[in-house]
């Protein structure tokens, strides 16, 4: 047994008690589903990084692995009380899970051949690869299964808002104080940076990450939270603590967090949230979905304004502008290497990558998961993989009306943030065991059916009520500022 990636005692220590924790968490929630929910989010939240067990014929156990290892086993030992079904015919959903866990068997049966390229030796893809590969990516897929299975009652979708919103709000204060004395805290915890320090750097100060690994990924969680919060703010109930003040404070701490991307995501949402019907909500998460599934076709046609966008971030920020250039430089060429074998890519091993044709140094950069899968595995494992995350959004979209009115904002603001989360592969690579999970539970609701109305715990004397989307700003502002209402209540990269 090794560690794969930074040697650190105290990482292999967190990995291998993962599982207990998880059994530990799950015991002590109140329904499996709760359970299952903030153990996946603990686990990325706090796990290490960039490392990972290495075993003989097993995939890797890193942080996405153990946390979806640790799920199952908490699933098989805590099973529901109340037995839930999930569909049993073939349908999509289960093409695009075939093409993702078999896809780089038939990949590695099209790419044998070794790839000499100045110095560089570039191996064949062999059998064991391919099934080593469609190991991974089944292991990848658990917490997606497991919401499916589990997360299929509107209360699970409340009860994921609740605790995105909660463990942001938590895990701001980690933030904050990356943002004052850098970001430190990975290293003192593991003994190791998971990404190069040089990143962390921005105008002038920090851009935190805390143990999410990345900068990136710490303010797209941070942005997640605040929509979580938006959303139950304006759904709130006089039991529920102040959301309008967990919104504002997460807004003021996501602008501090130096990240562009997921500042305009939060802006863009939270106004949709706050303001906007369930069904305008729905309808921008389809199209969002829909650009992300055409965008490989509109690179390799010309039709995606590229320079137009390139010029509109020069307008907010020279050096963001001469970044986004040099990514979609990158794309460029490796979209031209990816269409050489177009239908089931070149396999693993960085053989769809650019390299100096004299030294073979290697000259890419990935930023974005798209141009990944498409470089490894094709059109067909683009497809299977922002295939099934984008018939999520659509079979949500679909199937939302049925319920309460209540229940399809907490729909649409799910259905919004796994539309901008694929988004978000484009320019990045941030899928998380989170993702899935989210992405599970809204397709499982959408094949439950949602005809039922939800309610809302109260938590002071265990009664249920009806909860209702009208906004109550004023209120909530006024609370902000120490005023009481009188309707308030004394409760509260492949890189």
């Amino acid at each position: 047994m090794q560690l794969d990636g930074p040697q650190s005692l105290a990482a292999l220590i967190a990995l291998l008690s993962w599982p207990i924790i998880t059994l530990v968490i799950v015991a002590r929630s109140k329904t499996l589903g709760r359970g299952l929910i903030w153990s996946v989010i603990s686990g990325q939240l706090f796990l290490p990084a960039g490392t990972g067990i290495k075993l003989s014929m097993i995939p890797a156990i890193d942080k996405p692995s153990i946390v979806g290892f640790s799920a199952l086993a908490a699933c098989i030992f805590f099973p529901p009380k109340k037995r839930t079904s999930t569909p049993t015919r073939f349908g999509l959903v289960e093409i695009f899970l075939l093409m993702y866990v078999l896809g780089p068997v038939v990949t590695s049966q099209f790419n044998g051949d070794n790839i000499i390229i100045g110095y560089r030796f570039l191996p064949g893809v062999g059998l064991y690869d391919a099934l080593s590969a469609a190991q991974a990516a089944l292991v990848f897929l658990i917490p997606f299964f497991l919401g499916r299975k589990f997360l299929r009652s509107e209360d699970d979708l409340h009860a994921m808002l609740q605790a995105l919103a909660v463990s942001g709000g938590l895990y701001s204060l980690l933030l904050l104080f990356e943002i004052r004395f850098s970001p430190q805290l990975h290293f003192w915890v593991y003994g190791y940076y998971p990404s190069e320090f040089v990143q962390t750097l921005r105008e002038g100060g920090f851009r935190p990450m805390a143990f999410m690994g990345h900068g990136l990924l710490a303010a797209f969680f941070l942005m997640a939270s605040l929509l979580s919060a938006a959303a139950l703010w304006r759904t709130r109930n006089p039991a529920t603590p102040p959301w309008s003040v967990v919104t504002i404070y997460l807004g003021a701490v996501l602008l501090v967090c130096k990240s562009l991307g997921a500042l305009i995501y939060a802006s863009f949402g939270s106004i949709l949230i706050l303001f906007a019907r369930s069904r305008t909500l729905m309808t921008v998460a389809c199209i969002l979905v829909v650009i992300s599934l055409g965008y490989p076709m509109l690179r390799f046609l010309g039709l995606m304004p590229t320079t137009a966008i390139v010029q509109l971030a020069r307008s907010i920020d020279t050096e963001r502008a001469d970044s986004l250039q040099f990514r979609l430089d990158n794309e460029d060429q490796l979209l031209a290497r990816a269409l050489e074998r177009p239908m089931f890519g070149w396999g693993r091993f960085g053989r769809s990558r650019i390299y100096d044709p004299e030294t073979g140094k290697d000259l890419s950069v990935t930023d974005g998961r798209w141009i990944i899968d498409l470089g490894q595995f094709g059109f067909v494992g683009f497809l299977a993989e922002f295939g099934l995350l984008s018939l999520c959004v659509l079979r949500s979209a679909r199937t939302y009306k049925t319920a309460e009115p209540n229940v399809q904002l907490y729909i649409a603001t799910l259905t919004l943030l796994l539309a901008i989360n694929v988004v978000d592969l484009l320019p990045n690579a941030g899928l998380l065991p989170l993702t899935w999970l989210m992405a599970g539970a809204l397709l499982g609701l959408s094949e439950r059916g949602t005809g039922r109305p939800s309610f809302v715990r109260n938590s002071s004397n265990g009664s249920r009520h009806q909860t209702s989307i009208r906004p109550q700003f004023g209120n909530d502002l006024a609370a902000a500022g120490g005023i009481r209402s009188l309707r308030d209540s004394p409760d509260m990269s492949e890189k």
